[in-house]
């Protein structure tokens, strides 16, 4: 057990999801008490501007005794709505879930049991992905650059369905980093990580948080926070570039002594002026993303500001 016997802590970031709320209430808080395990179920409330910390707050009110809810202050994002919970999660083991019903609840009790032999991180991954296939293949294409450019093993780094020891949810907190990827922390921090295959459902009701530019967003965020091989990359790929460049002058020179001027010469030459100035552009879009990071990083602002948290407290937290 961790704090006040909570052994299970299930925390869930909520942002305008009045649509499915009920459904997620019907089929969450069934599975959790056939756990027949000492549990807490933590509601983020994200800054929502539809009805939902409303529906939080009834059901708070229908289930006190294993419900928590935080209510932000603004939107401050998934990640950091996450680092909120577990702030207030007091379980030895903490389950993240999305609240569109896309991560079945029923497959908790398999994320559990992976937990209870010994693994302190579970990952898991969409056996079939019931997004739009320009999602799924976008997905599928991060997920191999990231592995190629970075350490980190994760197969479907887009499934919110993970579990973490309490060892591991320490960590992540004493991590000051003002972007945090917390599926990617959870694994470096880890010692005996795994991952198992869990269903995908199409999304409940409502539509997805994530665009296009949000998730192109989120992957350079992820790549430059745990590598530099994209600096470093560009650096050899400079250097390349500069020989050849170097090369093709001196060869142009010879020609030019040998064969003459040629005033068909000159459009080749725009060609590779721009594909020389294409390189330079990505590169300095690649350098602003770790120099970006490091203006966020130094700015220390608070990651997320709670306005307030609905919970049961027992005589001895009263007291103190």
């Amino acid at each position: 057990m961790a704090e006040n016997g909570v052994e299970i802590s299930i925390v869930i970031p909520v942002y305008n999801e009045e649509a499915v709320l009920e459904k997620l209430f019907q089929r969450l808080y069934p599975v959790m008490d056939d756990l027949e395990r000492p549990y807490e179920i933590i509601f983020v409330d994200d800054g929502s501007k539809d009805r939902s910390p409303a529906m939080l707050r009834e059901q708070f009110q229908h289930r006190p005794e294993v419900t928590r809810v935080v209510l932000l202050r603004a939107n401050a994002g998934q990640h950091a709505a996450l680092l909120a919970g577990f702030e207030q999660a007091r379980g030895r083991y903490v389950i993240t879930l999305d609240a569109d019903l896309q991560n079945p609840p029923e497959e908790i009790p398999r994320i559990l049991e992976k937990m209870d032999g010994g693994h302190d991180y579970v990952g898991s991954i969409r056996r079939h992905r019931q997004d739009s296939k320009w999602r799924h293949y976008a997905s599928r294409a991060m997920n191999a650059l990231r592995r190629r450019i970075t350490n980190i093993v994760m197969t479907d780094q887009g499934c919110m369905l993970r579990g973490y020891h309490r060892d591991i949810i320490r960590a992540i907190l004493d991590s000051h980093e003002s972007n945090t990827f917390i599926p990617a922390l959870g694994y470096l921090f880890a010692r005996n990580p795994v991952e198992i295959v869990v269903e995908h459902e199409a999304r409940a009701a409502g539509e997805s948080k994530y665009s296009l530019f949000k998730l192109i967003h989120l992957n350079f965020d992820l790549m430059t926070a745990f590598s530099i091989v994209p600096l470093q990359l560009f650096s050899v790929a400079g250097i390349l570039v500069s020989l050849a460049s170097m090369a093709f002058v001196v060869f142009l020179f010879i020609r030019r002594l040998i064969v003459g001027p040629e005033a068909e010469g000159v459009f080749t030459l725009f060609a590779i002026s721009f594909f020389v100035m294409g390189i330079l552009l990505f590169a300095v879009g690649i350098l602003g993303e770790y120099v970006g990071r490091i203006y966020v990083q130094v700015r220390d602002r608070p990651r997320y500001l709670i306005a307030a948290v609905l919970e049961q407290r027992n005589e001895e937290e009263e007291q103190k």
